[in-house]
């Protein structure tokens, strides 16, 4: 099994240019099954999650093939409908290629999604917003099988809750089905307005992404495009944590910073200094950090959940005590425990956490249970004192594009073992 082995205390300085956002390119990559041509994607991230929706593209008889960073996707070929129960699992966002399959072809069947366990996730919110636009479902032995006998039409949708993996879906059905459809209650995260506009690309009618309410006119058929996938935000948040951890002077390029806006007022609340360009962030970090009175876990332009993690094992050695209300996951305080094995002070109570700074952490061996569980170690390790090993390296690699290259570029002592 690989792990990170990590030298502690080594100041952080340099510049490095961001992933394009797993977050994004997901649905992007479900999104080129509608364009019936050849679709390429620029700034894809090289990450386990990017590879396993390529191999579901190919396994639905699309021709599809990565390239230092470049998704070249040609649907004009698909013939398949059906997504295998290991592909599925795989990865929780898997669930993203139902819209687009239905979109597409009028049938799908798959199976539930895998990927990091974070407690309930459930999919209900996806199902019952189709069956609005017309799909009928049944579900036999963990397997859901779903058919349009009318066709795809339009639908107004109250989502109860701004489900980005909800939004999107609805997104890719709605945009060949018939007639019109809105989206009240959307989710309003960047990745949706990344998604509104590729789609656009291709012809489809969207309005309204990046709001609570998403208009959207069916058109008849879509086609293909060249497009370039957005920043990553939470791995701009994770390298920004790891500095803040570490200590020194990181400049972050090719990052959109009001898309960090929550994330970037945390930072400087701990001490740290901040300078924004229309593209690049520029953090500055003099240890020690200052405790961060609240953070609280909330949808888009709220603290992202997926930064919560990362941002907890810098508050780990901050002056003070810091508390994090997570209100989007359960389960997703598996890392504490890990955290707590290098010389953390932090108490859990169903979603809260309370930090009590200590003056230095320590090296030890630990291991990666999720993706963003999986950074936070990585995030401590590099502030700690002496040599921590992170086992578990697959789930970061399932987020993050060679981590322990972008680290060393910045000066940490990070190499992977086999």
């Amino acid at each position: 099994m690989q792990r990170l082995i990590i030298e502690g205390g080594k100041k952080l300085c340099g510049e490095i240019k961001v992933q394009g956002a797993k977050n994004s390119a997901l649905p992007l990559l479900a999104g080129c099954l509608l364009a019936g041509d050849r679709t390429v994607l620029y700034g894809c991230p090289e990450l386990s999650d990017v590879f396993s929706a390529c191999r579901i593209l190919n396994r639905l008889g699309c021709k599809c093939s990565f390239d230092k960073g470049t998704v070249s996707a040609d649907s004009s070929t698909l013939t398949g409908w059906d997504i295998p129960e290991e592909l599925m699992r795989e990865m929780r966002c898997s669930i993203v290629f139902l819209g687009a399959v239905l979109g597409r072809l009028g049938k799908c069947e798959l199976s539930y999604p895998g990927g990091c366990e974070l407690g309930p996730r459930p999919i209900d919110m996806h199902l019952d917003a189709l069956k609005q636009l017309g799909v009928v479902m049944t579900e036999e032995h963990g397997r859901i099988s779903c058919v349009c006998p009318k066709g795809l039409r339009g639908a107004a949708i109250d989502l109860p809750f701004p489900s980005v993996g909800a939004t999107e879906n609805i997104m890719l059905a709605a945009a060949c089905a018939e007639g019109d459809t809105i989206i009240r209650g959307a989710a309003r995260e960047p990745e949706i307005e990344d998604l509104a506009d590729f789609l656009n690309r291709c012809g489809a009618r969207i309005k309204g992404a990046g709001n609570s309410t998403i208009r959207i006119s069916g058109v008849k058929k879509l086609h293909g495009c060249e497009y370039k996938v957005m920043p990553d935000r939470i791995a701009a948040a994770t390298y920004m944590a790891a500095a803040a951890s570490a200590g020194g002077e990181v400049g972050l390029l090719g990052i959109r910073c009001a898309d960090l806006s929550a994330v970037i007022a945390v930072f400087e609340e701990m001490g740290c200094g901040i300078y924004c360009m229309e593209d690049r962030i520029f953090i500055s970090c003099k240890l020690p950090l200052k405790a961060v009175r609240m953070i609280r876990t909330m949808p888009y332009p709220g603290f992202p959940t997926d930064a919560q993690a990362v941002v907890m094992a810098a508050l780990a050695t901050a002056q003070g005590s810091s508390m994090i209300v997570e209100n989007i996951f359960e389960s997703r305080y598996r890392h504490v425990d890990e955290l707590v094995r290098m010389g953390a002070d932090i108490k859990t109570s169903g979603r809260t956490a309370v930090i009590q700074g200590v003056r230095r952490l320590y090296g030890a061996s630990v291991r990666a249970s999720d993706l963003r569980g999986g950074a936070a170690l990585t995030v401590a390790a590099l502030g700690a004192e002496g040599t921590t090993s992170v086992a578990g390296v697959q789930y970061i690699d399932r987020g993050y594009e060679h981590p322990e290259k972008v680290l060393t570029s910045l000066g940490a002592k990070v190499r992977r073992a086999f």
